[in-house]
């Protein structure tokens, strides 16, 4: 395959000419065999001869039935290292610059990462950042024994076929992936430098966990754009939700890795009984059900990534989004069973199209499990196990722009006792009005014992939108962009789910599924005054004075916190001083002379103590309208 068809820029141009060979991608079948290591091999080990290391095993990659399962000796490579990113350029940022952190410009180790390719057997491929007509025009370029990580780019992004190559294709971000330099450069660390140029987003990943770069990078090149163009790429999930009633409703659902994202697109997961757990007490041992017959019917739009593209807003109150990606990024890590989710379990198991699996237990020939996951250590299972699901294997899926009727953020909370008060006061949901559901896309706390990510401990800010971690410029630009889309869509619902425990109960991701089932039969339009009650927390907005599902009460000690014998006022106001003072810590950064004025109001009223009353004044709502 003619290589000179896609039009790389210059450097690139000079690495493929200088190369022994290059195997030019046209299909995922192709970067299946790749992975592989060739056409009839169905198994292969990634490695590399490194200088003071000798010969490296990146990771080892087998052909099964439903796909290509690929796993890293190295448990740090199984997850996400969040200070990955480092920013190459002069352009504006609130990122770590490379000069910053390694004390050097970037140029040196840009060229010699160029001359590293140079000797290496190389695959490219074409393919589109963001959906087509709205993202750019993109390449890949990685050494041909690491087919895995291309290939994951390619389900992910898609790939272009040759055959669809236009003279018109040019390549304004590309990808260059050179693993041994995170043992040459970085001391074995997960780096991910954007270099960005005038007229080229230059991405360089330094590992092969595609996380940090073919899938977070790839969203950093779309905010980046964004940036630019005044538009937002939305960290969400989003699914259409069909009641037993055919009445239909629009969630999209935002928060923090491990924020439930994924979950939202699962049924609610059943006892053997068909019964639901609501929750059980951690110190009593009681145990809370809910009996809903039938659940909802969930049409999937989007699992992760949401651009906001101008071209599709209609102005009527309302926002509209469409998926930004080809497949998704799947976390499979409370899928510990047979039969926890039959519905997942026979999507992937029977695949219709190749997957990709990481950090699965897999053989050669064999068939990926998702709930066979790695072991970090003998009997401790690897937190962070994914599968990649193509969009055209997930049933009922909705294509194109959609308009949302509910926002809805998820924070992961710890347990909250007398004992232990802590910011796990969060009831099952809670109805936020724009201004404030807007600060908690600023702070989006990363939460409890998130799995997706090395650093879990304490509470953390993922930032604003909860993409802060994959953005390259700077904060209150995002903040900005995102306020302009509160401000100007008040005919939705806002809401917040917490998801692990709701004071002294554990509930898994069971708020929001019960949640999902509540406001899907509801649907968006106005509570009467005395449905609702002002939280005893201002941040968390307003709770339901009482919370019926298909005629079956849920019990007041989910949705009123302090109620909870084992919680009680004291702890809970200790939890609410210590979400309010996050709170301050992450907006003092944001409160700045170029953040719009009426940002400056809404962060004001929250140092202020401000009211539920107070937030609703400063950007009043109109749900249903």
């Amino acid at each position: 395959m003619d290589w000179h068809i896609y039009n790389p820029p210059e450097e690139a141009r000079r690495i493929l000419e200088a190369c022994p060979s290059v195997i030019v991608a046209s299909s995922i079948n192709e970067l299946v065999n790749l992975a592989c290591g060739g056409l009839g091999s169905n198994y292969t080990e990634v490695t590399y001869e490194i200088p003071d290391h000798g010969r490296v095993l990146e990771a080892t990659v087998c052909r099964v039935r439903n796909g290509v399962a690929a796993n890293y000796p190295e448990a740090y490579m199984r997850r996400r290292d969040p200070d990955c990113m480092v920013i190459a350029d002069d352009k504006p940022t609130d990122k770590p610059t490379f000069k910053e952190r390694y004390g050097e410009d970037f140029e040196a180790v840009r060229q010699a990462t160029f001359e590293w390719l140079k000797g290496q057997p190389l695959a490219m491929f074409a393919f589109n950042a963001g959906p087509k007509g709205m993202g750019s025009d993109a390449l890949c370029i990685a050494p041909a024994n690491a087919g895995f990580f291309a290939l994951g780019l390619a389900l992910l992004q898609g790939i272009i076929p040759a055959t669809e190559i236009t003279p018109n294709f040019r390549p304004v971000s590309i990808i260059y992936v050179a693993p041994t330099f995170r043992h040459t450069h970085f001391a074995g660390k997960q780096v991910v430098v954007h270099n960005r140029l005038d007229n080229l987003h230059e991405m360089f990943s330094y590992n092969l966990y595609p996380g940090p770069s073919a899938k977070k990078g790839v969203y950093g090149m779309l905010l980046n754009q964004g940036e630019r163009e005044g538009w937002v790429t939305a960290h969400c999930s989003a699914v259409r939700v069909v009641t037993p009633y055919d009445n239909t409703v629009v969630i999209m659902h935002e928060g923090a890795s491990g924020g439930g994202k994924s979950e939202m697109l699962e049924q609610a997961h059943r006892e053997r009984d068909g019964r639901l757990l609501l929750g059980e007490n951690i110190v009593t041992g009681e145990q809370r059900y809910l009996e809903i017959p039938r659940t909802c019917d969930l049409n999937p739009i989007a699992d992760d990534m949401a651009v906001c593209h101008p071209t599709i807003q209609k102005n009527n109150g309302r926002l509209t989004i469409a998926d930004a990606e080809e497949a998704w990024f799947v976390r499979v890590n409370h899928i510990e069973h047979y039969g926890t989710d039959v519905h997942l379990e026979r999507l992937t198991a029977e695949a219709s199209t190749p997957m990709l699996f990481l950090n699965i237990d897999a053989v050669p020939r064999g068939r990926a499990l998702i709930w066979e996951h790695t072991e970090d250590a003998p009997g401790k299972r690897c937190p962070n196990p994914r599968v990649v699901i193509p969009r055209t294997a997930v049933p009922d899926i909705v294509n194109g722009p959609v308009r949302v009727d509910i926002r809805s953020f998820g924070v992961r909370t710890p347990p909250c006792t007398r004992e232990n008060p802590t910011y796990g006061i969060i009831g099952l949901f809670h109805l936020l009005p724009p201004a404030l559901a807007w600060l908690w896309r600023l702070t989006a706390p990363r939460g409890h014992e998130n799995p997706s990510i090395t650093d879990t401990v304490g509470m953390s800010s993922e930032g604003v939108g909860s993409y802060w971690p994959f953005a390259t410029g700077r904060k209150v630009d995002q903040a900005n962009l995102l306020l302009a889309q509160f401000r100007d869509n008040t005919r939705m619902r806002y809401i917040l789910c917490p998801n692990q425990y709701i004071g002294a109960w554990r509930v898994g991701f069971m708020p929001q599924w019960i949640t999902r089932e509540y406001m899907a039969r509801r649907g968006i339009a106005p509570f009467k005054p005395e449905q609702l009650r002002p939280t005893r927390c201002p941040l968390l907005g307003y709770r339901l004075h009482h919370l019926q599902v298909e005629g079956r009460m849920v019990t007041n000690y989910l949705t009123k916190v302090e109620l909870q014998p084992e919680v009680g006022e004291e702890a809970y106001d200790i939890g609410a001083k210590i979400l309010t003072d996050f709170f301050h810590k992450c907006l003092k950064e944001f409160y700045t002379d170029d953040l719009l004025p009426l940002g400056r109001q809404i962060i004001e009223c929250c140092f202020d103590g401000g009211s539920v009353a107070d937030y609703e004044a400063l950007i009043p709502s109109h749900p249903g309208d």
